[in-house]
């Protein structure tokens, strides 16, 4: 289904009743046609962190919770956000036998719109831990040159050392917009890197140049990982995204070329 015909950027109202047909599911193969011969673009995860959850117990209490959505990066379909919030909405007035039935009926939910196995893990309101980002910043770092949308030509290894890394970089300089509302989405963007050593400063301006890029979160990463694995060359790759919250959701997209390389799910402070 194409994103334009989707609620994203309209005015609605908002469901009191159950309504699991407003998830509005988008393809992925579009946008992945020019990395189709890079396998690792379906490998990985998209967590989603649903911060506006409830619904109503068996005597018809209110529940809450923070959510963790889990979706393969191999699912057909991502799941656009508003209609995402619009069916945890819908269920604020449904009444479930317990915890575990509600999973069940979300799971289900959007499991059928991914067509992919889909999961929920649920967090008392207190319990999601902040966490605080692991490796080499580099927002300090002075780039040669910078440009404001993604210009892969950026990317260059550092010629003083002819040598294997590994490391783990880190930015909180990722800025894209909306490519349907032109609302700017902010993130924390991580790449870990085992190969020839990268020249940092060349990665930094990489990571500003998608200043002004209008792009989905999942389709930002897999343009990220692709550009560093076709212009670099790496041995490895992960590149994880975590994004800011909007609409009570944040979208955290991560892409490997070797599944041992997957994080564990994080919070930042920012979200």
């Amino acid at each position: 289904m194409s994103v334009e015909h989707s609620l994203l950027g309209k005015d609605t109202n908002y469901p009191t009743e159950y309504q699991p047909e407003i998830l509005y599911p988008i393809s992925r193969a579009p946008a992945r046609e020019k990395y189709a011969h890079i396998e690792a673009i379906q490998q990985g995860t998209d967590w989603w962190h649903i911060f506006e959850i409830s619904w109503l117990n068996a005597a018809g209490v209110p529940q809450v919770a923070i959510g963790r959505m889990t979706l393969p990066a191999s699912s057909p379909n991502l799941i656009e956000s508003k209609s995402l919030k619009l069916y945890f909405n819908s269920l604020n007035f449904a009444k479930f036998e317990s915890k575990a039935a509600f999973i069940a009926t979300v799971e289900q939910d959007l499991s059928k719109a991914a067509e992919a196995d889909v999961k929920l893990d649920l967090f008392h309101i207190d319990e999601l831990d902040i966490a605080k980002p692991e490796g080499i910043c580099l927002d300090e770092l002075i780039p040669e040159r910078l440009e404001n949308h993604p210009d892969a030509t950026l990317l260059a290894l550092d010629n003083k050392i002819d040598e294997n890394v590994e490391v783990q970089l880190y930015s909180h300089l990722l800025r894209s917009n909306c490519p349907v509302t032109g609302q700017p989405d902010w993130g924390t963007v991580f790449i870990r890197y085992q190969g020839k050593k990268p020249c940092y400063k060349s990665i930094l301006a990489y990571i500003i140049s998608y200043r002004q890029h209008n792009g989905f979160h999942e389709q930002c990463v897999e343009q990220i990982f692709a550009d560093i694995w076709q212009n670099l060359k790496p041995e490895k790759l992960m590149v994880y995204a975590t994004y800011t919250r909007r609409g009570g959701l944040d979208i955290n997209p991560c892409r490997v070329s070797d599944f041992t390389w997957m994080p564990r799910p994080i919070r930042l402070a920012r979200q």
